[in-house]
């Protein structure tokens, strides 16, 4: 329906002012024509056609403002009939009303108990993660390896609640998603997804994203963990060079670490970052690895590092082996190369 409005909205544009000029000059074209053989036959002064143009004139002057008006109403009206259905639009997920009792100290960071998902409500049976079982201690630095499509990210956007589970549970501080206001929830989570998202401002407002009123020194704290300080400092104007938008001057993995600084900046209790050093080259994400863990112990903060490189997760605490939507494995690095077929499989073509 909208492409239908859209399409007939773009004829309407592209006819209607060369339609107005083609009136306005066959007009004008009569009127001399005319008017010439009545100024012959003596029934009209020059001066009469001259201004009888003038009149027509001012008349199709009108008429080509009024049909702009007609183009912007009916682009405008396309528009609004857009916003009202996403206005109209219903959220899969709903806000929980449940008051949440305080969680258990001992109870793990995250967990996930016979967890099935598909993005498309299970038609024909088929699902994007298939009995998922997982439980992850606080303060564990977990990884999670596969292939493109073997649902990662998905996985990880369970545990923020962007889709709700077709069955069993996904539990944050032993207590399960659905039950947490999503403010609650997701206040806890820093996320650094694979597309990093910058904004026109300068580089600690930025940062501050993450957290509004952070001090100046949470600021460059939050940018040295993330191996941003380096490149920053080099900046004329340091934390307060623009960046403009997007990340435009910046290069990929120079907006990664903004991101990840604006997520570290939150102090958050569980960070995911979905593949969110692949542009860093091999040197500056050992050393990112080696901050964010120093800082993982320091608070018992739960790191998720989502990548498709064996050497990114390699030393993690647990690794998670995705493939085609099933867990395969879990375990460290050693235990699964002795257990797991897939990582075998994956570390024998990055490692050989």
């Amino acid at each position: 329906h909208h492409t239908q409005a859209s399409l007939g909205a773009g004829v309407l544009s592209a006819l209607l002012n060369p339609a107005t000029q083609l009136i306005m000059n066959a007009a004008i074209v009569a009127i001399v024509w005319f008017g010439g053989i009545r100024v012959n036959a003596g029934g009209m002064s020059t001066g009469e056609v001259i201004a009888f143009i003038n009149y027509v004139n001012m008349i199709l002057l009108a008429l080509m403002v009024v049909s702009n008006l007609v183009i912007t109403f009916t682009k405008a009206y396309t528009s609004a009939g857009r916003v009202a259905e996403v206005l109209a639009t219903q959220p899969a997920v709903s806000d929980s009303q449940h008051l949440v009792e305080n969680p258990s100290s001992k109870a793990p960071a995250v967990a996930f108990s016979h967890v099935y998902f598909s993005y498309n409500d299970n038609q024909n049976d088929q699902y994007d993660l298939t009995d998922i079982n997982a439980v992850i201690p606080k303060g564990a630095t977990v990884g999670v390896i596969g292939g493109t499509g073997a649902g990662k990210s998905t996985l990880m956007n369970l545990i923020m609640r962007f889709f709700d589970v077709q069955s069993g549970e996904v539990q944050v501080d032993g207590i399960n998603v659905t039950h947490y206001p999503m403010e609650t929830l997701r206040s806890k989570i820093g996320l650094v997804p694979q597309k990093s998202e910058l904004f026109s401002a300068t580089i600690a407002q930025n940062i501050r994203w993450g957290k509004p009123d952070a001090s100046d020194q949470e600021v460059r704290n939050a940018a040295a963990a993330a191996q941003a300080l380096e490149f920053i400092e080099r900046q004329p104007d340091g934390f307060d060079a623009m960046v403009e938008r997007g990340g435009a001057n910046l290069s990929g993995g120079q907006k990664q670490r903004l991101s990840i600084a604006r997520a570290l900046v939150r102090r958050p209790e569980i960070l995911i970052l979905d593949d969110a050093s692949s542009a860093l080259d091999y040197a500056t994400d050992a050393a990112l690895r080696r901050s964010i863990r120093a800082m993982s112990k320091a608070r018992e903060m739960t790191i998720f590092m989502v990548s498709q490189r064996v050497g990114t997760i390699q030393h993690a605490d647990m690794i998670l082996v995705m493939d085609d939507g099933y867990l395969k494995g879990v375990g460290t690095h050693q235990q699964l190369l002795a257990s797991c077929e897939v990582y075998r499989e994956i570390c024998s073509v990055q490692l050989s």
